[in-house]
């Protein structure tokens, strides 16, 4: 174990601080344009501000994506679990499960801006009786997942960077929803839990199926099969991609 302390300050690869420094530009963006939100929306409107937002961010998810599929296996190999039988299943159903957390906007389709005008709202249905904060826990699944499967330096750095911003965003997203609702905000988190399903354990909330069964869960069911079926090539691409350049 002391051998392992002493050879990991000095063989964590270059990338994961370029890494950190992505997460934490892309962290910057997306809670610093929440916060901006109000503000900017007042001075050029909603949807000018939807769109320079997604300018903005969707160039530094991309970015932060790639990144990490090209290095995602660098520095230490801190373990190697991709052999024990079962762990294929494992970390596909739960990258599953992450899914459906990360995209709440499949039970909310008004929120799309082609549809109606972008505003903030409270939902208090679907996925938000099992957690009131789905796309923080779905990263957070999703890290744990991939971090279990690929178990290196480079994939720690990524996590503990992703989760760490997830978790300010849950802070910061109450924080946010309290300034401009109020007493309806609190009754909301009054009856919905960040921890998943703990409102419903607890009987402050209850599921109901019919909020769950939606026709653009089938979009979710059929991305989980196309990635399940494209992960074979993955490598095979990235290497192409790397030998291009």
């Amino acid at each position: 174990m002391r051998d392992l302390f002493n050879m990991f300050p000095s063989q964590i690869h270059h990338t994961s601080l370029v890494m950190l420094g992505l997460i934490v530009a892309f962290a910057i963006i997306h809670s610093g344009g929440a916060a901006l939100r109000s503000k900017a929306e007042t001075l050029i409107g909603p949807r000018a501000w939807r769109l320079i937002f997604a300018l903005a961010s969707i160039p530094s998810a991309g970015v932060l994506i790639g990144y990490f599929l090209i290095h995602r296996y660098d520095g230490i190999r801190l373990w190697n679990v991709q052999g024990v039988p079962g762990m294929v299943s494992f970390v596909w159903i739960l990258t599953a499960i992450s899914f459906w957390f990360l995209y709440p906007a499949t039970y909310n389709l008004l929120e799309i801006p082609a549809l109606q005008k972008p505003k903030v709202r409270l939902y208090g249905e679907g996925i938000i009786r099992v957690s009131r904060h789905p796309q923080a826990i779905g990263q957070i699944l999703w890290c744990i997942a991939h971090g279990v499967w690929i178990g290196s330096s480079f994939m720690m750095v990524t996590c503990a960077g992703l989760i760490g911003h997830h978790l300010f965003a849950i802070w910061h997203g109450d924080q946010r929803l309290k300034s401009k609702f109020g007493d309806e905000f609190e009754e909301l988190r009054k009856k919905t839990s960040i921890i998943p399903f703990l409102a419903v354990i607890n009987g402050s909330q209850k599921l109901y199926l019919k909020e769950f069964i939606r026709p653009s869960q089938l979009g979710i069911c059929i991305a989980i099969g196309f990635l399940w079926w494209a992960h074979r090539f993955l490598s095979l691409g990235i290497k192409s991609f790397i030998h291009f350049f």
